[in-house]
């Protein structure tokens, strides 16, 4: 059984760089697609969010590509918000160092003067969002045609935010032999045409991990009042120092935050609306606990891989399962026990138990008001036993 990155065939300079901040062994994804990946092969890789993708095409990727004339790029990593483009660049810029080779992200929001400057001095790895890159490619100064390896990541989000003809846009102008790969949590709303189009006899690996993630949470559903319903995420966010809390729409994000502010809790938003600087600084200080809670909209979060959060709260109720999963996964990450909580109105039990029925979670919708005792220690409270003894 392979056991390290230097088994799988990455190179010595990545395996020791990785040696160096504590990565020896390779995740599930990783250990699957990445020997594929170096031989050259189209990699469909089907894996959740926080499953160690990054790792799993970008070790192939820095291995494979060389140092790129300006404007022209070897490699290519493309992602659907910013977030994620800085999640990647973060991960791959220190690794591509040690080979020689520079690592950038463009997206959105900010100027674009320096990313030009950046293309004009050579990169040779560029990770991006698909507007953002189409802009400079239309101003003459980015060329798709030199990609040698190219990267859809999280390519389902895409579909969703409504990217793909972008997305196609971009392949189109890729030149020549490359090298293709794909990672998607699934391969619906169009990704399996764009499968079909694009990748060249790919080699599937799946990572099935739903039931995993399910297992790996303590779920807790709660019937609760409007009136009193920020009050109740106030007092879950009391008693741990990291809440994420998902909401709807960006209003809705925003009037929680106003509401939680009038209850003493220090929150900050996450959402398109927003200005660059402002979630950058929103996601830092959660992450480094300055912020104890972030509220974020279902788009915004999708890059978001903080370590340490301790409470996920849904507090407009998913889209459907997959998405309660995609949400809640963000408190179950690396093998640790999270807490997943679902608020429910009177009249969202349905969809409730709808939810509950498709992930077959068999958990009471629990009334609860914010001046309960047990909101303040959701991780050792089990609701089924409460249901029992009443």
């Amino acid at each position: 059984m392979t056991s390290t990155f230097a088994d799988l065939g990455v190179s010595a300079p990545l395996a020791d760089a990785l040696a160096a901040q504590g990565i020896n062994e390779p995740f599930a994804i990783q250990a699957l697609t990445i020997a594929d990946a170096l031989a050259g092969r189209d990699v469909l890789g089907k894996a959740k969010t926080g499953s160690g993708k990054t790792l799993a095409f970008g070790l192939p990727l820095l291995d494979r590509v060389e140092p790129a004339a300006p404007r022209e790029p070897h490699g290519l990593v493309l992602v659907p918000t910013r977030e994620l483009a800085n999640q990647v660049r973060e991960v791959l810029e220190p690794l591509g160092k040690t080979l020689g080779l520079t690592v950038a992200a463009f997206y959105g929001g900010i100027g674009m003067d320096p990313q030009v400057e950046a293309l004009q001095r050579g990169l040779d790895v560029l990770i991006g969002t698909p507007g953002r890159l189409i802009d400079l490619m239309e101003r003459g100064e980015l060329s798709f045609a030199a990609v040698k390896v190219l990267v859809l990541d999280e390519a389902d989000r895409m579909a969703d935010m409504g990217f793909l003809p972008q997305v196609q846009k971009i392949l189109h102008r890729v030149k020549g032999v490359h090298q293709t790969m794909l990672f998607s949590a699934t391969l619906d709303r169009g990704i399996d045409r764009l499968v079909d189009r694009y990748l060249t006899d790919p080699v599937s690996h799946e990572v099935e991990s739903k039931e995993e993630t399910v297992d790996l949470m303590h779920h807790h559903f709660l019937l609760v009042h409007q009136m009193d319903k920020v009050k109740v995420v106030a007092a879950i966010s009391r008693s741990v120092d990291r809440t994420l809390v998902f909401c709807r729409t960006k209003r809705g994000a925003d009037k929680v935050v106003e509401q939680l502010m009038r209850e003493r809790i220090k929150a900050g938003a996450i959402h398109g609306d927003l200005r660059q600087a402002a979630r950058e600084r929103a996601l830092a200080d959660f992450s480094d606990g300055k912020l104890p809670v972030l509220v974020a909209t279902d788009v915004a979060a999708r890059g978001i891989h903080v370590d340490g959060v301790d409470v996920v709260v849904h507090y407009d109720p998913p889209e459907d399962h997959k998405a309660y999963i995609h949400r809640s996964g963000r408190t179950a990450r690396a093998g640790e026990m999270g807490v997943a909580v679902m608020l429910s109105l009177w009249n969202e039990e349905n969809d409730v138990r709808v939810i509950q029925r498709r992930l077959q979670l068999d958990r009471p919708i629990v009334e609860v008001f914010s001046n309960d005792p047990r909101l303040a220690d959701l991780a050792n409270w089990d609701p089924t036993a409460d249901e029992a003894v009443a």
